[in-house]
């Protein structure tokens, strides 16, 4: 049975999206003769997200994936590069299910305290493209982005062929655009994520990069990589190549062993990382720029795939590795342990100096703090989980216990949202607040952020059913826990317990877990909620178009009067951005 309330947000919604749909002033085509600023470029750049010609082509190139690799060489050499040039990139390759973006982040950040010159290719991006292509740990420029972003896109439309796709999509235009970026800016190294999987990603062109890292391994993406952890490895380890060392960190036996046959069958020495405890040894513990346990994996990883390129690259002075102790290394593991070493100072430092926005981020902005992680995947949102309750315990406490929890929510693609939001539980929220991934109902000002391939209405459906399954995942929960008083009802909605009895033998429930769950059509009208102008960075909420639920008036109020606001910001990197480009404007310039 549907939540009372929900036909008439629905209403509300729909409302909303007509009127967006009418202030787009743009179409999703390009202009004929398209000026060449940053602007231009972006909305030339989304066009490629609904290319009717590729959209055929993946229909035809779906029963042989090698088809798309092959593809991607084509637009390359249209573009004006070979596949050779990109062994100039000295590229380290990188993939996985969770924290490979991290390790990346970790890895560019240590070489660069080499003084090197480094190259970063990422997805997806928080606030603005440009994000996706980094020298020297910062976004290209706005002038840098519009001059290659002209150079590929020009060369591609000169050179387009009847018979095929003329543009690349949009993932595979910006990894072109990337290579040369890389090449022209003659950067002494390319840190390279993988988009999705590996074998048959776009990035898996790259034939001879000097070193290659597979981070922790999930179930994600199923209905591309397949619904196994197995299938999921096998595709990780395509990135393999040989005579080119690898490494990963501790998986689950099966997908290692899948891991360590696609290593043999391309001759390519793989490593298993020892455990970041076994690079610290009597010494002080290593200081991560990144929080939460598990970076500790991923900052592992990157100490390997460092020294290895360092090592490579003919650079002195990494120290002496230590011997793997007898057996050691064979010792229960299909995969050999990889030495460890006294990290250098250089490798301390950028260890200690990562940043990555958006995961394990916390901004304090007065009484409200926002904890800000793109986890999406069951066990991201457990370390996720882990993370916030560790780092908001660590909060001192209001004086008066006043404190509100909110969880911020959404996931997209075909993600199991049930299991999702019913780890999320035990953080036990006041409030759980669904929206879509947009920072207003009318995306058309802010073009780094639009998504053709998701419709408001669609993104909008999917919140609704987030909000269901939420509530019944916390009736279910509260009568299964005989240590939580009966929750109040009002007409068919769950409330807030007016009072905790403590029951005979029993302490009393710290806190309440029948929190009401609420639907915004956007991420600016659910921060200002959150909010209630408490936040510097936002406005307070509209008096008028009160929010249907009956708990939006009576949360305002607990809100407002609230020492402490804790906000998690989870499940989607897209949400996580929308969030930071509206509590950081700087972001945004």
């Amino acid at each position: 049975m549907a939540v009372p309330g929900l036909r008439a947000l629905r209403g509300a919604l729909r409302g909303a999206l007509r009127a967006a749909a009418a202030a787009r002033p743009f179409s999703t085509r390009p202009a004929h003769a398209p000026a060449m600023d940053y602007q231009d470029a972006i909305r030339t750049l989304n066009t490629l997200q609904t290319n009717a010609s590729y959209l055929e082509q993946v229909k035809r190139e779906r029963g042989d994936p090698q088809a798309q690799l092959e593809a991607m060489q084509g637009f390359l050499e249209r573009s004006g590069l070979k596949v050779e040039d990109l062994d100039r990139l000295n590229i380290i390759h990188v993939t996985g299910t969770k924290g490979k973006g991290s390790t990346c982040a970790f890895t560019e950040c240590i070489l660069r305290s080499y003084g090197l010159k480094t190259g970063f290719y990422s997805s997806p991006h928080l606030v603005q493209v440009r994000e996706r292509i980094r020298i020297n740990g910062q976004p290209i420029s706005k002038e840098l982005f519009s001059k290659y972003f002209w150079l590929v896109y020009n060369r591609l439309e000169e050179t387009k062929d009847p018979a095929h796709a003329s543009m690349p999509a949009y993932f595979r235009f910006l990894t072109i655009m990337a290579f040369h970026v890389f090449l022209q800016e003659k950067v002494d190294l390319a840190v390279v994520e993988v988009g999705i999987g590996g074998a048959y990603d776009c990035t898996n062109i790259i034939r001879a990069p000097v070193v290659c890292g597979v981070s922790s391994l999930g179930i994600d993406h199923t209905s591309i990589l397949g619904d196994t952890m197995e299938k999921i490895a096998w595709q990780k380890g395509g990135i393999f190549k040989p005579g080119v060392p690898a490494f990963t960190v501790a998986q689950p036996e099966r997908p290692l062993e899948v891991l360590r046959g696609r290593a043999q069958e391309r001759e390519c020495p793989l490593y298993l990382c020892p455990e970041l405890d076994a690079f610290e040894g009597g010494r002080r513990v290593l200081e991560l720029g990144l929080a939460g346990t598990h970076q500790r994996s991923n900052a592992a990883l990157a100490l390997q795939l460092a020294r290895t390129w360092l090592q490579r690259r003919g650079c002195q002075g990494l120290g002496e590795l230590k011997e793997v102790l007898p057996g050691a290394e064979l010792a229960g593991r299909p995969v050999p342990l990889a030495p460890t070493f006294q990290p250098t100072d250089a490798m301390i430092q950028g260890l200690r100096d990562t940043e990555w926005l958006g995961r394990t981020q916390v901004l304090p902005h007065g009484p409200v703090t926002w904890y800000l992680d793109g986890a999406h995947t069951t066990s991201s949102i457990q370390a996720c989980v882990r993370w916030f309750r560790q780092a908001a315990l660590n909060q001192d406490k209001p004086h008066d216990g006043s404190e509100v929890r909110v969880l911020l929510f959404n996931a997209t693609g075909d993600r199991d949202m049930a299991a999702l939001l019913k780890l999320l539980l035990p953080c036990q929220f006041d409030y759980a607040v669904f929206c879509p991934n947009f920072t207003e109902v009318s995306v058309a000002s802010n073009m780094d952020q639009q998504n053709f391939n998701v419709t408001l209405e669609n993104a909008l459906t999917r919140c609704l059913e987030n909000q269901q399954t939420w509530t019944r995942l916390l009736e279910e929960k509260e009568g299964q826990d005989p240590w939580l008083p009966a929750p109040v009802r009002a007409r068919g909605l769950l409330q807030p317990a007016p009072a905790r009895g403590t029951l005979l033998l029993v302490p009393p429930a710290s806190r309440p877990l029948n929190s009401p769950a609420l639907v915004f059509p956007c991420l600016a009208q659910a921060l200002r909620w959150v909010a209630q102008g408490r936040d510097p960075w936002l406005a307070a909420p509209a008096a008028t178009g009160a929010h249907p639920h009956p708990a939006a008036s009576s949360g305002a109020v607990l809100l407002r009067e609230a020492a402490a606001v804790r906000v998690l910001v989870t499940g989607s990197l897209h949400l996580v951005g929308g969030v930071l480009r509206l509590l950081d404007p700087a972001l945004s310039q």
